[in-house]
């Protein structure tokens, strides 16, 4: 059979690169504004556009950071892998088809769990609920279709 891959990933509007772009422009412009009032002896403005942009970039980094997180499940004819990239450090974690199970989402907020000996893993965060139900059902379907068995509801 075929290997059967899902990539659930972030809805970013915004590129990390086109961000650090945005801060470049709205540096110079708010760095102007600043410096032709610090010419005519207001130098205090200084400080706030300072202080101001420096706030801004600490924002922008730390959605930079998360921005290309990602969750990867491969589903081939022996095994189930599952990868999270989370502020660019990835974990890899295999589970053996046979053994492997499908936690169905109970809870509003909780995740789709991936369960296997002596180890689980959580996917769906960058999903909705209704949407991590679906997959989860697609998930099953697909499992069971490749062990002949049903999944652990």
């Amino acid at each position: 059979m075929e290997t059967r891959e899902w990539v659930l990933k972030r809805n970013c509007s915004i590129a990390p690169r086109q961000l650090a772009w945005v801060f470049a422009i709205l540096c110079a412009a708010s760095l102007t504004v600043a410096l032709a009032f610090t010419v005519h002896g207001a130098w205090t403005i200084l400080i706030f556009s300072v202080i101001e942009l420096a706030a801004v970039g600490i924002a922008f980094l730390a959605y930079a950071r998360h921005a290309t997180d990602r969750e990867y499940v491969a589903l081939s004819d022996d095994c189930l892998v599952v990868e999270l990239t989370r502020a660019g450090k990835a974990s890899r974690t295999k589970l053996d088809l046979r053994r492997a199970r499908i936690d169905f989402p109970v809870a509003r907020q909780s995740l789709v769990g991936l369960e296997g000996p002596g180890m689980r893993v959580e996917v769906g965060r960058f999903m909705s609920e209704w949407k991590r139900c679906e997959f989860a059902r697609e998930l099953e379907r697909e499992l069971s279709a490749r062990t002949g068995m049903l999944a652990k509801f």
